[in-house]
């Protein structure tokens, strides 16, 4: 039997505002199991951390806004599109 602090998707599809609510106010986040396995969490937004993500261009693309632009668009377009 799943102990209070873990909740079902059926008891969360019967009480989802009261659910959400105490999700909302707890200091750890509530699992949500279906059929005994854990699909989703419920957490208090100050509970997850932003997700911080660095940007990398690819030197193709470094390249390409590097160069003078072409003047008719059809031209650069075969030149982006290559041999396909």
């Amino acid at each position: 039997m799943p102990s209070p602090a873990v909740l079902t998707v059926k008891q969360l599809h019967d009480d989802t505002g009261a659910s959400v609510r105490r999700a909302g106010a707890a200091r750890r986040p509530v699992p949500i199991t279906d059929r005994g396995e854990l699909v989703a969490v419920l957490a208090n937004p100050a509970l997850v951390r932003p997700v911080s993500r660095q940007r990398v261009l690819l030197p193709e693309y470094e390249a390409l806004m590097a160069s003078a632009p072409a003047n008719h668009l059809q031209a650069a377009l075969d030149e982006l599109r290559g041999e396909r």
